[in-house]
């Protein structure tokens, strides 16, 4: 009887001690915080020929649902895969004057950054031709992948190839000589002054790893030779 006795007690403890509520509340859980949205480049306008280095730079505004202050990040490359950034800048304002170096092709894109270091995807890119001293002619702007996408596998041993490619000097003429092959970078020319912005590339191996590029030629005798992209068959 005793035993039975204790064991009750030790149990009244436990309930008493251990298993009641507590008076402290539940703290609420901190409000999701989403990115800006991603702004809209204005001017200069893509492909757009630069009467002077002094350049001004314009975009929308970004949203926030969470009315957080805003951040933009300019920024300035001499290749549209940004791996050569001239300028890097950053402030609430949506314009900024930037001072170029002359007679070059630029690309440029904005992202927007809030007071909680969430931030949106980069905006498109645009490019811009800045005008030289006595030039006569300018190059083209690197050409720009359309498809098939760099690192994709495609269905079956043949594929379209598709890129975008301008020029400041809208009135020139361009054609493209198209490289393709296993090696990185391919050697072997596949065509040889394309009049489209299109490569039908045929008979290609299966499971197989192909680089490509375009060299953009104008009718002035400027030439602008692009990056490599690859593609794999299945």
């Amino acid at each position: 009887m005793k035993k039975i006795i204790y064991l009750a007690s030790i149990a009244f403890l436990f309930i008493s001690c251990g298993g009641g509520g507590s008076d402290v509340p539940t703290p609420k859980p901190e409000p999701v915080n989403t990115a800006p949205s991603v702004p809209t480049l204005v001017a200069p306008t893509n492909s757009l020929l630069c009467i002077n280095n002094i350049v001004n730079f314009e975009w929308t505004a970004s949203t926030d649902a969470e009315n957080n202050p805003i951040i933009y990040q300019l920024q300035i490359s001499t290749n549209n895969q940004f791996s050569q950034i001239v300028s890097t800048t950053e402030g609430s304002s949506r314009t900024q004057a930037i001072t170029l170096d002359k007679g070059k092709a630029y690309y440029w894109r904005v992202k927007a950054t809030d007071s909680k270091n969430a931030s949106s995807a980069y905006s498109g890119t645009f490019s811009f031709y800045t005008e030289g001293i006595a030039v006569v002619n300018y190059l083209p702007f690197l050409p720009e992948l359309l498809q098939p996408e760099t690192n994709s596998t495609i269905s079956g041993v043949s594929a379209t190839l598709k890129w975008f490619a301008s020029d400041a000097d809208v009135a020139d003429v361009l054609k493209y000589d198209v490289f393709l092959g296993t090696t990185n970078p391919p050697t072997v020319k596949v065509g040889d002054n394309v009049t489209t912005t299109t490569f039908a590339a045929n008979s290609l191996l299966s499971t197989t790893l192909y680089y490509w590029y375009v060299v953009v030629k104008d009718n002035k005798g400027g030439e602008t030779k692009g990056q490599v992209w690859n593609f794999r068959t299945n």
